[in-house]
């Protein structure tokens, strides 16, 4: 059964494999994956295929990353985490991972969003996207107070385009995979700003591309096994899955780069 937590609940805990019938019944441990949201669509396609392949079963906690250090605070049983890069430092350097567990997985960029079938607005150069953003109506993108960090550098990008007060009136906060970009798609909102991986799964909306070269974000996710986990190998087996040549497909697909790649 997953595990809920915050005000995320229907969304944070995923339950991803079906019972291990190689034997036709179930087998394997359970691993518990706590993870940001720009991932876990990726990964909810790759976990399946290493339960099919191991009969280990992978629950995905999918949330903000301030309700999972909330949640590492305290006595949350965990194997994995799949966090960005400077937050997995942070929890190695306190001592919360296996030594030599890290792991890099890819990297993701920060995309625009419009309601499917809509005429598409112009963004391919800063002074297109500033003028794009001021024209309209509403502007979805997540709390830059959430300590997550898509949110906190549109926050930045906004101040940087002079632009921050005029669009203020106008930005709905709000996460992707608690309903943000699907609010694209209903129209509640008319543009919308997150990360490429979160945007790509959805119904109903259009990637209107990614910011301009000179504006663009990128957040690289990495990989641990954390110390509490009660089955650090079979933790790191997962990682490992992740990173392996066919699994390149599916983060490519899903959105993301190679975590070295330069563009």
């Amino acid at each position: 059964m997953t595990k809920c937590f915050g005000r995320v609940a229907t969304y944070s805990s995923v339950l991803i494999a079906a019972l291990w019938l190689g034997n036709g019944r179930a087998a394997g441990a359970d691993i518990q994956v706590f993870t940001s949201g720009a991932p876990a669509a990726v990964q909810k396609v790759l976990a399946a295929k290493f339960t099919d392949t191991t009969g280990h079963r992978v629950v995905l906690n999918a949330a903000t990353l301030q309700e999972i250090r909330n949640q590492l605070s305290g006595d949350q049983k965990l194997d994995v985490v799949v966090l960005p890069g400077p937050a997995v430092e942070s929890l190695d350097k306190a001592g919360a991972l296996r030594p030599g567990s890290k792991t890099n997985l890819a990297r993701v960029g920060i995309g625009v969003t419009a309601k499917e079938g809509t005429p598409l607005p112009e963004i391919s150069t800063i002074d297109a996207l500033r003028q794009t953003l001021l024209n309209a109506r509403s502007i979805a993108h997540p709390d830059p107070s959430g300590g997550g960090f898509a949110g906190a550098q549109i926050a930045r990008m906004f101040e940087g385009l002079g632009i921050a007060e005029a669009a203020k009136p106008k930005v709905v906060l709000m996460y992707a995979f608690t309903g943000g970009v699907a609010n694209i798609a209903r129209g509640d909102a008319e543009i919308g700003l997150f990360n490429i991986s979160e945007i790509l799964p959805v119904r109903g909306v259009a990637l209107v591309g990614p910011l301009p070269q000179e504006l663009q974000s990128y957040i690289t996710f990495v990989g641990a096994v954390h110390a509490s986990s009660a089955a650090p190998d079979i933790a790191a087996a997962y990682l490992r899955s992740l990173t392996e040549p066919a699994a390149r497909a599916a983060w490519k697909s899903g959105g993301f780069d190679s975590p070295g790649n330069q563009r």
